[in-house]
């Protein structure tokens, strides 16, 4: 299915590794030139060098620390004029409530949810100015779920579950689309790093974290593409008609608990 999407540009945060890389990807072989943003620089010039690898597209670098706010406001301003923005940088710590300090919690929040307000905040008036866009919101079943024992991160995701419905909600009257993916479990280094901890707290050695992906269903984590394929499908005119929702993929295991 041709995406109808070459010749337009993307914002991506996030973009160096795991979800947002492979939305990098699969945007670049659909036409899409690229503003990529993350922390690391290096990080970043490796992606691009191996993107151009393989598909002939414009890459832009943008590296900064997106919790800081005069990063968010000159990223906005270098980025002026795209048609997608795909928020997706930011993990927040996991633990309950004793685990997670004020602090701990607020560091992860000022990247992860308040990045993605911000950005949303700074790119919206450009977008309606030039006719519409699309802005897609890669948050995290965890705000689904409601974990104690991932607190910082399910109330935080659940806040941007509720904030991407109230911007969608009305933003296609502004010929903008606003929607949302929600990862389950995807093969990223953040899952592998998560298994290893709990296989050594559970299984009483982190090598043994393969097996306890046989708790996923089919017996893994998702692939990153299959992240990526739909974040680039909602971000084409073949969804058309889509905002204001947020989309789980997570093989189902929400719906089992």
């Amino acid at each position: 299915m041709d995406l109808e999407l070459a010749g337009k540009t993307a914002l991506i945060t996030g973009a160096s590794r795991g979800i947002g890389r492979a939305i990098a990807d699969v945007l670049a072989a659909e036409g899409v030139s690229l503003h990529l943003a993350s922390r690391t620089a290096a990080d970043l010039e490796t992606a691009r060098d191996e993107i151009r690898r393989q598909h002939n597209v414009a890459i832009a670098l943008h590296p900064g620390d997106l919790a800081k706010k005069a990063v968010q406001d000159a990223l906005a301003e270098a980025t002026e004029g795209i048609d997608i923005l795909v928020n997706n940088a930011g993990a927040i710590p996991g633990g309950g409530l004793a685990e997670v300090d004020e602090q701990a919690w607020r560091t992860g929040w000022e990247l992860k949810v308040f990045g993605t307000i911000n950005l949303c905040r700074l790119v919206y008036p450009a977008m309606k100015a030039r006719g519409g866009g699309v802005i897609v919101n890669v948050i995290g079943s965890g705000g689904e779920m409601t974990d104690p024992l991932y607190i910082a991160g399910t109330t935080g995701n659940a806040g941007l579950m509720a904030f991407t419905r109230a911007l969608g909600g009305r933003s296609l009257d502004d010929r903008i689309r606003v929607v949302g993916v929600n990862p389950g479990p995807t093969d990223t280094d953040r899952i592998r790093t998560l298994l290893k901890k709990r296989a050594a707290t559970q299984l009483g050695d982190e090598s043994r974290h393969r097996e306890l992906e046989a708790n996923f269903p089919l017996g893994r984590p998702a692939h990153v593409r299959e992240i990526a394929d739909l974040v680039a499908f909602l971000a084409s005119d073949r969804s058309g008609y889509t905002t204001g929702t947020i989309v789980t993929v997570d093989g189902g295991i929400v719906s089992r608990r």
